[in-house]
């Protein structure tokens, strides 16, 4: 019912950070706005390329915008900063608000607090956003799935609207990534039941190369839970969380279940290949049956999960050809895994290439010279720090081009492989619009 948080916000100005163009900006602007909060909205990019979302909110007449540098005063003289994603802590605007006592949210934690429902959050370098899916997708398997809500880093999705879903039965799913749990730092919660499913470098050119600063963010999932919360992770990343606790002298209040490819019911048969994806799936049955999920429900579950779009995902075969889209592997780590989960020998043509994360490559060169025919770099600076340790590399000026050429290479029995290890920035507007392009061009091969 929309408005019911009326109390919360009607009347207070709020300053939101960052509209962007994915429809969560969006959304979690227009529902403040409907429950009587003066918001503007201020983004550092030009007017013209966030016009699709000025024109998504023309509607509301207590919402205001502001494109281009930021000014300061709109970060103190208001009652609340809603701040983006990819904002970084230390950014002149977060910190003079902070200084002037301004409350800092985000939207996933404002979510999480305002609804006062069981949150099961999900975080990690990668296997997030297939062991949240996962988990939803068995819990709402033979019920009307009412109040089993999805949200966090979901395309689409925003969390605020999220809000007017919320039932006294609600149970919410969220995939986290690390910015967004920023804002549970800020507000100082962590989800009841909290997955943790790998650590990996990632992100340091947001991050200045400090992982250690990373792991902080990541660390929010966990660190103000109580005693009855759970965290549920494997034993790599234990180590890794007993190792911060001690050095800064922290208790772990909440319980601790660790979880692997044993965590699995027996005969499970996963529809999603590679033997991360087993791992996946026994931090998502872990969950579940802290949550007294029948093992039989569990089985029937996983086995019925068809994966993410864009994580891994089997689109079809083309001459004999089957091709994968993972356009979501981000980070070299990511495609390594991707290689190894579909290649039999050398079958491999690999369809990679973005901006690069700051990240090490020379795992990834070694995967590809072991398992990949053919490589296809689309521009990027990721690319140019690879292309010189491989061979048999071609390069394209388009995600068109780049699908071209891969089955200029590809034979009957073999495997073309989108896996970018890179960031979308230059090319595409962002990872969806990579994927979305990607899918496109697809269909004519299938």
């Amino acid at each position: 019912m929309k408005g019911k948080y009326r109390a919360e916000f009607e009347g207070k100005k709020i300053t939101l950070m960052r509209i962007g163009l994915l429809g969560r900006g969006v959304g979690d602007a227009a529902f403040l706005a409907e429950n009587g909060a003066e918001v503007l909205v201020v983004d550092n990019a030009p007017k013209e390329l966030m016009q699709p979302s000025v024109d998504a909110l023309r509607e509301y007449e207590n919402i205001t915008f502001k494109f281009g540098p930021y000014d300061l005063k709109d970060f103190t003289e208001c009652d609340i900063v809603l701040k983006g994603a990819g904002t970084p802590q230390n950014a002149p605007e977060i910190k003079e608000a902070q200084a002037d006592g301004v409350p800092i949210e985000m939207s996933a934690s404002l979510f999480a607090r305002l609804s006062g429902i069981p949150i099961i959050g999900v975080t990690g370098t990668r296997g997030k956003s297939t062991v949240t899916h996962l988990i939803h997708h068995v819990l709402k398997l033979g019920v009307d799935g009412e109040g089993i809500l999805l949200g966090g880093n979901v395309r689409g999705v925003s969390n605020l609207q999220l809000l007017n879903e919320v039932c006294e039965e609600s149970i919410a799913v969220m995939e986290l990534d690390s910015w967004q749990l920023q804002g549970f730092g800020y507000s100082k919660i962590s989800p009841q039941i909290a997955v943790f499913t790998s650590f990996m470098s990632d992100h340091m050119n947001y991050y200045n190369n400090d992982i250690q600063a990373y792991f902080e963010d990541k660390a929010q999932i966990f660190l103000h839970q109580g005693p009855g919360d759970l965290l549920v992770t494997t034993p790599t990343v234990f180590r890794l969380v007993e190792a911060y606790a001690l050095e800064r002298g922290l208790t772990l209040r909440g319980e601790v279940s660790l979880a692997d490819d044993s965590s699995l019911p027996e005969d499970v048969v996963l529809k999603m290949p590679g033997t991360h994806n087993l791992v996946n799936a026994g931090l998502a049955a872990e969950v579940l049956r802290a949550m007294d999920i029948s093992e039989e429900h569990i089985r029937a579950g996983l086995n019925s999960f068809r994966g993410v779009p864009g994580r891994l995902e089997l689109m079809g075969a083309h001459k004999g050809v089957l091709i994968y889209n993972d356009n979501n592997a981000t980070t070299p780590e990511a495609t390594v895994a991707g290689i190894r989960a579909v290649a039999e020998g050398s079958n491999v043509v690999l369809i990679m290439g973005g901006a690069d994360k700051m990240l090490d490559p020379t795992p990834l060169i070694g995967e590809i010279k072991k398992h990949v025919k053919a490589t296809v770099l689309i521009d990027g600076t990721g690319s140019d720090s690879v292309r010189a340790s491989i061979t048999n590399v071609h390069d394209a000026h388009s995600l068109e081009e780049a699908i071209e050429l891969a089955f200029r290479e590809a034979e009957n029995g073999d495997v073309v492989l989108f896996s970018p290890a890179f960031a979308s920035f230059g090319m595409f507007k962002n990872e969806y619009d990579r994927n979305d392009t990607f899918v496109e061009l697809i269909q004519k091969y299938l």
